[in-house]
């Protein structure tokens, strides 16, 4: 179904339900009109029964009155109920969703001659390039063609000068096969997006839209899934005023909901605001209960280190590499990965790491984007260390890393984690006799496992440094409870027991906390400090 008809249906919705306003009062006040339900992709909440209904006296404010010991217990599932109800509303299927089935897609780039528009770190070339790596990462999805379009300024309305841009029309229309144009740009505003389709019959997908419907197949979390909800909404309201333009123009002016005092914009406004701001609520629970999950792996001290990089470097492999963990299952596609997973590994030492795979960067990746999923990249700034993964076989790695560390600056860092971080140039097993020029990165291939054992040395030192731990030997009674302690509290590196009396040296790794409480527990054990 188009825009222009899914407005009208809607239209035709408010107005049944508005007839019907008149009739559902509660207590004087107006129950809400659904007129939004679809352009939204939700549903509006439906009112339980009673819920219009003052509290009983000694009700405690509950709309049933239930005034029963087992009450607390039946409103707090009631809620939970409700919670998840309302999840699985705002999780509904999106008006924007690309249509599932096979798309033959014309790749089309306009290449800006000069000005701030124009990167000085790369070509159209590898821009059209990484553009097309962006359609074969969907499935059913295949480039027919790649067009590569010179223009003054992107910032037009049709993108593209008078000339070029009767050259490209011509060229797609002679593509009879084509069902959709790929045009390389951050995003087009809804008005070029119908002018563009209209001029070339048809679908017009900007960067913005393939980036999120790859987000939407590759979303497995509902928390991933909401954040993508989150990153609608700015589309929803730019498609909105377009549609209800039209709809003025059909109609000749702006119509009210019938005794709502509203107008139909105004309307869809509202149910739009309604939406994103449950959505964010539904996003800080997850968030509370991410914190409790840090707060618990704090409190046994082990050390979080985030693997970070552009879309696909090689992050997930690295990752399998150094913890050796069977289930995880590296893809080659890019944002395979969206959501965050953690990881234990261990480091030459024995200590116990968590190593957190994290969402991959891409250049012009739209700011909305990024806002959207803020909250799992918030889990980097709890990090004691971050490693930054580059694939240094990819022709644009300069740019990437530039990508890289521009969204890590914004993310509000600490200063000490974006000194300390770990530079790791990934793949070098396609260069023959690869040497970094950058001072102090590791050349490594995760997929073959060269140079892990240096870079394992490196994150070791780096932690080391970053939490405070401490590495010493402890005098330990074998027939007390001190070894026992040491092994379930600390990083236990070696032990030499000495039979003649009965006890033992320890080497272990021990945090500033659990070095405290074993000194309060074993005031008489001797300490050896390096």
């Amino acid at each position: 179904m188009g825009p222009g008809r899914l407005s009208q249906s809607l239209f035709l919705r408010c107005r049944r339900v508005a007839a019907a306003l008149g009739a559902a009062r509660c207590h004087g006040g107006l129950l809400s009109a659904r007129p939004l339900s679809a352009a939204a992709g939700m549903r509006a909440p439906q009112r339980p029964p009673g819920r219009c209904e003052p509290p009983r006296a000694g009700g405690g404010g509950r709309w049933n009155g239930a005034a029963s010991a087992g009450g607390d217990e039946e409103e707090e599932e009631d809620d939970d109920d409700d919670d998840e109800a309302e999840l699985e509303e705002l999780l509904l299927p999106s008006p924007l969703a690309v249509e599932p089935g096979v798309q033959r897609v014309v790749v089309v780039h306009p290449a800006v001659k000069w000005g701030p528009k124009k990167s000085p770190l790369t070509t159209a070339e590898l821009q059209i390039a990484e553009a097309i790596a962006l359609v074969d990462t969907l499935q059913n999805w295949t480039v027919l063609d790649k067009i590569i379009i010179p223009t003054k300024n992107p910032d037009k309305k049709l993108i593209f000068g008078k000339g070029n841009f009767q050259v490209l029309t011509e060229k797609i229309k002679k593509l009879p096969q084509v069902t959709a144009v790929f045009l390389n740009v951050e995003r087009i505003s809804s008005l070029t997006k119908k002018e563009l389709e209209d001029a070339w019959g048809v679908k017009v997908f900007d960067r913005y839209t393939v980036v999120l419907h790859i987000f939407r197949c590759n979303a497995r979390t509902k928390e991933a899934k909401l954040q993508i909800a989150l990153a609608e909404i700015p589309l929803l309201r730019s498609n909105l005023k377009n549609e209800v333009s039209q709809l003025d123009q059909q109609r000749g002016g702006s119509r009210y909901i019938m005794g709502s005092g509203e107008t139909f914009m105004e309307t869809q406004y509202r149910i739009l605001k309604e939406k994103e701001l449950k959505i964010r609520n539904a996003l800080e629970k997850l968030r509370r209960k991410r914190s409790l999950l840090r707060t618990q792996r704090k409190k046994r001290e082990f050390p979080i280190i985030s693997v970070m990089g552009y879309t696909n470097c090689g992050k997930t492999t690295l990752i399998k590499a150094l913890t050796g963990e069977a289930g995880i299952q590296p893809r080659d596609q890019l944002f395979a990965t969206l959501d965050i997973t953690a990881h234990a590994g261990y480091l030459p030492s024995h200590m116990t790491v968590i190593y957190v795979d994290t969402i991959g960067f891409l250049t012009d990746l739209p700011h909305n984007l990024v806002e959207s999923f803020s909250a799992t990249l918030e889990e980097v700034v709890y990090s004691d260390l971050i490693v930054h993964v580059r694939d240094i076989t990819h022709p644009e790695t300069i740019l990437q890393k530039a990508t890289v560390l521009s969204v890590l600056k914004n993310l509000n860092l600490p200063s000490h984690l974006l000194d300390s971080m770990v530079e790791v140039h990934n793949k070098v097993d396609l260069i023959e006799r690869y040497k970094p020029t950058e001072e102090n990165a590791l050349a490594i291939s995760a997929l073959h496992g060269q140079g892990l054992e240096e870079l394992k040395e490196e994150i070791e030192k780096k932690i080391l440094t970053a939490t405070g731990k401490k590495i010493l030997t402890v005098n330990v009674n074998l027939e007390g409870p001190q070894l026992s302690w040491l092994y379930k509290e600390a990083t236990v590196q070696e032990v030499e027991v000495m039979p003649e009396d009965g006890t033992a040296k320890v080497k272990v790794i021990i945090g500033n906390s659990a070095f405290g409480k074993y000194k309060n527990l074993f005031p008489n054990s001797k300490i050896y400090m390096p």
